[in-house]
């Protein structure tokens, strides 16, 4: 039987994983699965993937890396997403996944111009979002939960723009009839949102953002888990 295969490019915060557990554990749970339901190749440890067409559905986690930085692991994982994506397995990227789907694809990565987008933001869904079969679950404007340098500056060709947010006109994109890029955190809660935040106080004042108000304005956020249970229900319909 396929099944669904967690691509891990990187891990929380030590602390986090300690008491919760790691990106696999919070996506799995998030699409209303076991974690022992679904199969994680930790790809920046050198873990080798499957053949691209053997998941039933495929989801790239986020990282503390750079896409930019055209790691080694990262390069052989984007090409490996490339032909994931050309056999029609489904693909979510999420956060340095969304990045790394668009750089695999023919898009531009690189450091975000507006600057660190961090804490609880707005993320508004665009025209095309409202018939799109995954982002169409997430409504007109709600909360998302966001940590990030870098951004997908330029999409590839014939990706279409899904959500944009006040420092990320790509929040969200298409590529194809089964191909998603995120660059929210559906996994995360305000919990998870608010030890990133904490651990990063000192970096993000330095860079002349007030952490006491991004830490006040942080909110749950319905839309993530709406996101992550219609990824898993594409998958089923495959």
């Amino acid at each position: 039987m396929r099944r669904p295969l967690i691509v891990k490019t990187g891990g929380t915060l030590p602390a986090l994983r300690e008491r919760r557990g790691d990106y696999e554990a919070w996506i799995a749970d998030g699409m209303g699965l076991a974690r022992d339901d679904v199969d994680v190749v930790a790809v920046g440890q050198g873990e080798p993937l499957p053949a691209p067409d053997a998941p039933a559905g495929v989801v790239v986690t986020g990282s503390s890396a750079m896409v930019s930085h055209r790691e080694p692991w990262s390069e052989r994982t984007a090409e490996w997403l490339a032909r994931a994506v050309e056999h029609g397995t489904p693909v979510l990227g999420i956060c340095y996944g969304h990045q790394l789907l668009a750089h695999a694809l023919g898009g531009e990565v690189g450091p975000n111009p507006r600057g660190r987008e961090i804490g609880t933001v707005v993320v508004r869904s665009l025209a095309p979002a409202q018939r799109d079969p995954l982002l169409g679950v997430w409504g007109e404007a709600g909360p998302a939960h966001v940590t990030h340098l870098e951004s997908v500056l330029a999409l590839p060709a014939g990706a279409v723009r899904l959500a944009e947010s006040d420092l990320d006109p790509i929040q969200a994109f298409s590529a194809g009839a089964r191909a998603w890029g995120v660059q929210f955190h559906p996994e995360f809660d305000a919990e998870t949102v608010r030890a990133y935040l904490v651990a990063r106080t000192e970096l993000v004042r330095a860079e002349g953002l007030d952490p006491d108000a991004l830490l006040a304005a942080i909110r749950e956020t319905p839309g993530g888990p709406r996101i992550l249970h219609r990824f898993a229900e594409l998958i089923r319909l495959t």
